[in-house]
């Protein structure tokens, strides 16, 4: 599990990238609800070519192994978001405020997406 630990960390790559994609280009012209969902939308298909390439080269030996590996990068994920948001001096309502549907925040897919595709990928690549 080592290995799918530091597995996790280009992801952060990934999505610092996208995040300052977003900001820097197309941030103005859409605004910043739709950055968002648009940053979303982009980030979950960043994350599936990595994971796809992840699981490729380093198939997980069961399924129950690739549901672990999602479970711990869904850790991992939400315990880095979370952290990063606190150390900045956000407060809860803030951080949440990605993850309410009801304003449009699409966010949350994000750590579903994490958690999900090491299973998903695995099962495709198995067959």
């Amino acid at each position: 599990m080592l290995k799918y630990f530091l597995l996790w960390f280009p992801m952060i790559v990934l999505a610092v990238v996208n995040g300052t994609a977003r900001d820097l280009w197309y941030k103005n012209y859409t605004g910043e609800l739709a950055a968002r969902q648009l940053s979303t939308i982009t980030l979950i298909l960043l994350f599936a070519v990595y994971i796809w390439l992840v699981i490729k080269k380093y198939p997980p030996a069961t399924s129950e192994q690739a549901i672990t590996i999602g479970i711990l990068w869904l850790i991992l994920t939400l315990i880095f978001e979370f952290g990063l948001g606190y150390m900045t001096g956000k407060t809860w309502a803030q951080m949440l405020e990605d993850y309410n549907i009801m304003k449009g925040r699409i966010w949350v897919l994000i750590p579903i997406w994490v958690a999900i595709a090491p299973y998903l990928f695995y099962k495709i690549l198995k067959q």
